[in-house]
């Protein structure tokens, strides 16, 4: 019973939400997460921590970076939550600005403070550090 109330838990903020809803797709470091939803990056590692108690992130280390993703095993689950509410883009404003704001960070990659993660498909160039695996974040 304690990982559905976790789950409940790690969706049940507005916040948390559009972070999952970000990472469905995409691979992102924290400071990525923290330009797109404008939020430092102490608020968002506290958001973070609460969606990895429910283990819905997988979590990959390049040099001083993390990267995060919703791990797979959850998508379909997620997906078909959005579908039942009719939670996207096309129908949440906020989730529309959050997907806009996400591909101009991201194709802003190039030049941001961060290498691209290496299991991330919309990822252009190769990673310029080797990175860890995919797995729980390490504790900090």
């Amino acid at each position: 019973m304690q990982g559905l109330v976790a789950f409940a838990r790690a969706i049940a903020d507005e916040t948390r939400f559009r972070v999952i809803h970000l990472l469905m797709e995409r691979t992102l470091c924290v400071c990525e997460l923290a330009d797109i939803l404008n939020l430092p990056q102490s608020t968002l590692s506290s958001q973070l921590r609460v969606i990895q108690q429910a283990e819905l992130l997988a979590c990959e280390r390049q040099g001083k970076w993390l990267f995060y993703r919703v791990d797979p095993t959850f998508r379909p689950l997620l997906r078909e939550l959005f579908s039942h509410f009719d939670i996207s883009p096309a129908t949440d404003q906020c989730l529309a600005q959050d997907q806009s704001r996400a591909l101009k960070r991201i194709a802003d990659r190039d030049e941001s403070c961060c290498p691209p993660s290496s299991t991330d498909p919309s990822c252009s160039r190769s990673p310029s550090r080797s990175g860890s695996g995919v797995g729980p974040a390490p504790a900090t």
